[in-house]
């Protein structure tokens, strides 16, 4: 695929950066640091990128303490983007998305739609619409939510972020 100019510069700009600092955060009621799979595939596929894990945690799930969570982890000299795995349904307990977008000064709404797709092409098809992952910005900072499974992650790391994380950051940059 041919990409515009304006895309391959910054792009190209982008590969200059240092490598991005990212912290994870599982958030879930049913997973502990033994049995959760998402957080440490994230860790290994943004480590094997080239880019840097700064903090992981596991939360439970719950508005005001990971909104809390992620305010402290937004704050930080040596966090780049927050990556959040789970709670991003349609239960009562998910509520992942409404602790994150108050703090976001704007959203990316391509990449819960990007991200949707290809979940319903490759992987679990019409079951596509129960996510509602989302991203957006603050203060220079990237905010990804995204479901908890380790399929999801998988996906959403290797097929929408990695390939722009760079690119992301330096727009957020300039």
């Amino acid at each position: 695929m041919s990409l515009p100019t304006g895309t391959s510069e910054h792009r190209r700009a982008a590969a200059t950066r240092p490598p991005v600092q990212v912290a994870v955060v599982v958030v879930s009621d049913t997973r502990t640091l033994v049995t959760d799979e998402s957080g440490p595939l994230a860790r290994t596929l943004l480590t094997e990128a080239g880019h840097v894990v700064t903090a992981f945690a596991l939360i439970p799930n719950d508005e005001a303490g990971t909104r809390e969570h992620v305010a402290r982890l937004i704050a930080r000299d040596d966090v780049d983007v927050v990556l959040l795995a789970g709670g991003t349904g349609l239960s009562a307990k998910d509520r992942t998305v409404e602790a994150v977008r108050p703090l976001m000064e704007k959203e990316l709404p391509g990449f819960g739609e990007l991200f949707r797709l290809i979940s319903y092409q490759e992987q679990i098809g019409t079951a596509a619409i129960l996510s509602r992952a989302t991203a957006g910005s603050v203060n220079g900072k990237l905010i990804v939510s995204l479901p908890g499974s380790r399929a999801a992650v998988e996906l959403a790391l290797t097929r929408v972020l990695l390939p722009e994380l760079q690119h992301l950051i330096h727009e957020l940059r300039r």
